[in-house]
């Protein structure tokens, strides 16, 4: 099958998901983003499974993407001031130009509770976080262990869905209403007890 219209249904997949939610990722709708003729998703996908699963492992290329660049795995953080800056980085990527992966990895994490096999896959780009966290911790500088790594990771996997909605109270209560802030006040909280 030709690769470059398959990965054309799949962001068209991806696409859909994030606009129109779970209940909106149909094979017609997924060429109509495409702007392919109707059916040929179902050609390429046969099943709303197989849909899920292309949207899935679509989102898992463009995060581990995202990993690679400047914003991502960059030079190593000098020192929590940059990591800070880079967290901020990348919390604005998710609320930005991410966007649209962010919001379809939300989905495909809803219909991931109903649907083990979509769990698993899901799984490891979840898990894959919680060291890089704590890798980015140790290459600041800062003592990284478990506790510590999952703390960072699940107050920042916690702030983008707010990030996503853009409600202005919730933003303005979570401190998301300035990220670079946000993003100090999140290490210091997570070494509150060495600053005592």
């Amino acid at each position: 099958m030709n690769q470059d219209r398959r990965d054309r249904l799949r962001d068209a997949a991806v696409a859909v998901l994030a606009q129109e939610g779970g209940r909106g990722l149909t094979h017609r709708a997924v060429d109509a983003a495409a702007a392919v003729p109707t059916g040929t998703a179902k050609n390429y996908f046969p099943t709303r499974d197989a849909l899920l699963r292309a949207a899935a492992e679509r989102c898992a290329e463009q995060y581990r993407a995202l990993a690679q660049t400047p914003s991502g795995a960059g030079p190593a953080p000098a020192g929590a001031a940059q990591l800070a800056a880079l967290l901020a980085g990348l919390l604005r990527n998710a609320a930005g130009p991410g966007r649209t992966r962010a919001l379809a990895y939300l989905e495909l994490q809803a219909e991931a509770a109903r649907r083990p096999w979509l769990a698993a896959l899901l799984d490891p780009v979840a898990a894959a976080d919680f060291a890089a966290h704590a890798h980015l911790l140790r290459a600041a500088g800062l003592p990284a262990g478990p506790a510590r790594a999952r703390a960072l990771t699940l107050a920042l996997h916690g702030a983008v869905p707010h990030l996503l909605t853009g409600a202005p109270a919730a933003l303005a209560a979570a401190g998301l209403d300035d990220l670079d802030r946000f993003a100090r006040e999140l290490l210091a909280a997570v070494y509150e007890e060495e600053t005592r």
